[in-house]
């Protein structure tokens, strides 16, 4: 497997992707991934919502005059869930006595689906623009059924367009499609956060605003949230599938890379063509080496190394040849410890996984140092 056709060779990526994800986590593996999955949120099913049924009964007994729809699995799963409780035809009715917005394509394919036509969508696939006209033509005494796309939290961002327009004179009526909560059993989310903080993942996928608040509410239920976010800041990849899915991370300046086009194909290809790009490449000791998250590429060969010879590693690439004391190796080392005989073991079984002993050398009573040719440093 070469690398045009394994772009993603050696790298490890989270997924925290609830729905779809063993179709995304395939499309990664076939760019030659290792995929670590751990689902920040769990969707409540619609069928089971009391509150969804019972805000639907209520607009079937009092017809709205405008609905906005803002996502297709959302308008989707409120009209299957509709049809459970033997009011589909009379959601449908009362729907369609209204003016119907549409967020995007794909929500007015769903909306089309369901035998429904929309008056208009942005072509901006933004509810902000949604939004904007509401405001602009007047909405005071009109009665507006919105499709939320889930639970807000501190970290998922947004116009709150409900509060806007009940400030403008609406009334408002709240659908809770497609709510979310975090997982039942946070012990996959927990490691995927632990292997963030310790650099152990390349790059983490985020594919919804929600998934990305959970991550980040979960992180510091446990403690971790700066480490966390650190790494993210500083080696460990964010990737969004859009600019709204982004914007927690922006409002806690974590850079993130998203595609050109807010589709799960477009992401794998992103990331595809951006984690190699970012790659780090160094010749030492004779060979060209490519530290990844949780192996080193040696002369096109994966070479996987165990958590502390991938501490080391990583703390003498970020040293860049110059030469690093047994002590700050030491500390460097998953638990730590005190005594530098540590170290000497951990580097010599990583000089054995790496497979070229040359590309660490050491330094008599100063410690060690990637053998890269460096102006003023000894090779």
């Amino acid at each position: 497997m070469n690398e045009d056709s394994a772009p993603l060779r050696g790298f490890t990526i989270g997924v925290t992707a609830a729905r779809r994800a063993d179709e995304f986590a395939t499309l990664l593996a076939r760019r030659g991934a290792e995929v670590v999955h751990a689902p920040a949120i769990r969707i409540i099913p619609l069928s089971d919502d009391d509150e969804l049924e019972r805000v639907t009964r209520c607009i079937v007994a009092r017809p709205p005059d405008i609905t906005i729809a803002t996502t297709a699995i959302g308008f989707r799963g409120w009209i299957g869930a509709a049809e459970g409780w033997g009011l589909a035809d009379e959601l449908a009715r009362a729907i369609g006595t209204s003016r119907i917005l549409a967020r995007g394509p794909k929500v007015t394919g769903a909306i089309r689906a369901a035998e429904l036509r929309e008056e208009w969508s942005p072509s901006s696939e933004s509810s902000a623009e949604v939004l904007e006209l509401l405001l602009d033509e007047g909405v005071e005494g009109l009665r507006i059924a919105v499709q939320l796309h889930g639970e807000r939290t501190e970290w998922e961002p947004g116009t709150d367009m409900c509060e806007a327009l009940r400030v403008a004179g609406a009334d408002v009526v709240p659908v809770p499609v497609y709510r979310w909560t975090p997982p039942e059993d946070p012990t996959a989310l927990d490691r995927m956060i632990e292997q963030i903080v310790d650099r152990g993942l390349d790059a983490v996928s985020f594919t919804s605003a929600p998934a990305v608040a959970s991550m980040l509410m979960r992180a510091k239920e446990i403690g971790l949230l700066e480490p966390m976010l650190r790494a993210l800041r500083t080696g460990v990849t964010a990737v969004c599938v859009g600019p709204v899915t982004a914007a927690p991370f922006a409002e806690l300046d974590v850079p993130v890379t998203l595609p050109a086009r807010a589709r799960l194909g477009s992401l794998a290809r992103h990331i595809a063509e951006e984690l190699p790009r970012r790659a780090v490449r160094i010749e030492a000791g004779g060979h060209v080496l490519s530290p990844r998250g949780r192996c080193v590429i040696v002369d096109d060969t994966v070479r996987c190394l165990p958590p502390a010879g991938m501490a080391l590693m990583r703390t003498l690439v970020a040293r860049a040849g110059r030469v690093v004391s047994r002590e700050e190796l030491l500390a460097a080392l998953p638990g730590g410890g005190d005594d530098t005989h540590a170290v000497e073991t951990a580097v010599a079984r990583m000089r054995s996984a790496l497979g070229a002993p040359s590309i660490v050398q050491t330094v008599v009573k100063r410690g060690y140092r990637l053998a890269v040719n460096l102006d003023g440093v000894p090779s």
